[in-house]
């Protein structure tokens, strides 16, 4: 198995990751605030990761420089800003709305990497960015329509600021060691994760967050968040685009809310009809065709 099928695999494993725990963060989130959830979440996931390679990758740290602290910063800003955008348009907009809208980045990354990469996309990753868009509508708007909100507007930032964040990932991932620039980008996302929750919520979140904290199903969500679905999940990302392109990323991030809709059928008590099983299956096909598509499988970013 070469190293693109590993990477795409990997992947897969952190779409699979993310999906399958979101009943667990979302109850967690009930009881703290999102911005002071992020805040804790992210900073927790850096200091993982920033021991992982202490301990175990010294001389990683050896290549860090300005410039893959200020790449980095750009990574965490725009992950941030995702999140923020997602957290705020929740406010306004359903929860179908936000799924299907955030989505949509799996069509706007080959724009993106069109115009960033220099990178040609085939018809086929067009296709499958496509038939992974039909899937998430059939699978979030089951027996329900579509219905634009001033939510909605936010919540699109929010798909354009996460396709960027891997689409640029698809530029520096390459020309750095992948721990240190993961580390240093959730480092980022925690401290302004920080500054806005300071700004938004005030200071008491963040002050009572240990009594929250001692809650088992607080901490356990904590847990979960810090070290498999945050500090791993964005190493692997950041280790495996250097094997594999944006475009085939962002199809593949699009099972995530299929291992979230198997989930919830198998421990929340949901059901699954008709309409979201086609759209499971329409985003299934799509990360098939990219897999088996001729695109070239590494990025080559330019400049």
């Amino acid at each position: 198995m070469n190293r693109s099928r590993i990477a795409d695999l990997s992947l897969l494993l952190v779409a699979m990751m993310w999906g399958c725990t979101f009943l667990i963060v979302q109850s967690a989130v009930r009881m703290l605030p999102p911005l002071a959830f992020n805040s804790i979440r992210f900073t927790g996931a850096a200091m993982l990761l920033a021991l992982i390679t202490a301990v175990f990758y010294r001389q990683e740290w050896k290549k860090l420089s300005l410039r893959m602290v200020l790449h980095a910063l750009l990574l965490g800003l725009l992950l941030f800003l995702g999140y923020g955008f997602q957290t705020m348009g929740l406010l306004y907009t359903t929860t179908s709305n936000t799924g299907f809208i955030t989505g949509l980045s799996v069509v706007l990354v080959p724009f993106l990497s069109l115009a960033l990469l220099k990178h040609a996309i085939s018809r086929y990753t067009w296709f499958s960015a496509g038939l992974a868009a039909v899937g998430l509508y059939l699978l979030t708007f089951t027996g329900s329509a579509f219905s634009l909100n001033k939510g909605d507007g936010l919540i699109l930032l929010c798909a354009a600021f996460f396709a960027l964040q891997i689409a640029y990932t698809g530029i520096y991932a390459p020309r750095y060691p992948a721990l240190p620039l993961a580390a240093l980008q959730l480092a980022f996302v925690g401290l302004f994760s920080i500054l806005a929750s300071l700004l938004v919520d005030g200071p008491a979140p963040l002050m009572h967050s240990g009594e929250l904290l001692a809650k088992p199903e607080v901490l356990w969500a904590m847990l979960i968040s810090i070290g498999p679905t945050s500090a791993f999940a964005f190493w692997i990302q950041t280790a495996c685009q250097k094997y594999t392109t944006p475009s085939r990323v962002a199809i593949i991030y699009a099972t995530e809310p299929v291992f979230a809709a198997v989930t919830g059928l198998l421990f929340g008590g949901e059901t699954l009809g008709l309409s979201a099983a086609l759209g499971c299956g329409c985003i299934l096909a799509a990360m098939l065709l990219a897999e088996l598509s001729p695109e070239p499988a590494r990025t080559q970013a330019e400049g």
